[in-house]
């Protein structure tokens, strides 16, 4: 059996439609809290907060938890590894297309 072409390959971290949106929207402003984050993914409470933490545990971003007037409050934060995995999903997203699109 033929290796995988590492062109055609993607980060299935990076690349799972949940957690890219959540790291494109970081990426372009680095920082937001949790009820933003769902608005602009779309996600409910429970996958972003699963999402969170699995982009967190791979170090791809912070997670802040504070307490505000009595209310939780979350804030998630890119890191540099993280902006370095969504640069480098996108060029290779930029490779697979230009590899297989029209010829």
């Amino acid at each position: 059996m033929a290796a995988p072409d590492p062109d055609l390959s993607l980060d299935r971290l990076v690349h799972e439609p949940g957690r890219l949106a959540i790291l494109t929207v970081l990426s372009s402003i680095g920082r937001a809290d949790f009820t933003f984050l769902q608005q602009a993914t779309g996600l409910t409470k429970g996958n972003l907060s699963s999402h969170l933490t699995k982009l967190e545990d791979a170090g791809l971003l912070t997670i802040e938890k504070r307490f505000e007037r009595k209310k939780s409050h979350t804030t998630a934060s890119i890191t540099t590894m993280g902006r370095q995995r969504i640069e480098a999903h996108w060029r290779q997203l930029e490779k697979l297309r230009a590899r297989l699109g029209p010829g």
